[in-house]
């Protein structure tokens, strides 16, 4: 797939105001600072796209991006920022639960984790409340340029035999780097043949 079109819709705090329910969407979630921004910016080649800061909690909205007018790719507010009040990491939780759970065109949650450091516990309880809740899911490692090819292979196989702990069955795996676009056909390619059987389904 090749993205010709990229721009940033709308931005909400309510799902039920997120755009209509007729294209397919895809859902960037993981803990603050992890790259949801970055992974926008590299998949639409537009560093310009979406905010990228050094300072995390900054994403506050679910931030829909219209791409191809065809479908979306949606930042929603990072989890786990410690100085995040409770009454508004309370609202975010709330608001990212319901955009999950209720948003019937989500076709799968991209849940980005940074594969340089070792499986945290926030990101795994994170997964396993999107599995109970029967959202489907892929993890997208950032951040692989920290780390040889050989290195970040025993990372992964480190996190699977982590999750295998408590999973019978693996999500996908795609590892990306935003700074030099690894893994990014291999991302388009995956929503692409999803975005495939979203058409033969509802049209």
């Amino acid at each position: 797939m090749k993205i010709t079109k990229a721009v940033y819709f709308q931005g909400n705090v309510d799902y039920k105001k997120c755009p209509q329910l007729d294209l397919p969407e895809y859902a960037l979630v993981g803990r603050s600072n992890v790259g949801k921004s970055s992974i926008v910016n590299m998949l639409t080649d537009n560093r310009k796209l979406a905010q990228i800061s050094a300072s995390p909690g900054k994403t506050k909205l679910i931030n829909h991006f219209l791409i191809n007018d065809h479908w979306y790719l949606v930042d929603l507010p990072g989890y786990g920022w410690a100085r995040t009040s409770k009454t508004s990491k309370a609202e975010w939780d709330v608001m990212t639960k319901e955009y999950l759970v209720h948003r019937t065109n989500m076709i799968c949650a991209l849940v980005l984790i940074d594969i340089s450091i070792e499986a945290q516990p926030i990101d795994l309880d994170y997964m396993g409340g999107l599995a109970t809740h029967g959202v489907p899911f892929v993890i997208v490692f950032t951040k692989a340029d920290k780390n040889n090819k050989n290195k970040i292979a025993g990372l992964v196989a480190k996190y699977q035999e982590k999750m295998l702990e408590t999973w019978d069955e693996l999500p996908k795996m795609i590892v990306t780097s935003s700074k030099e676009k690894t893994g990014k056909e291999e991302l388009l390619a995956f929503i692409d043949v999803l975005n495939k059987n979203f058409d033969k389904d509802n049209y």
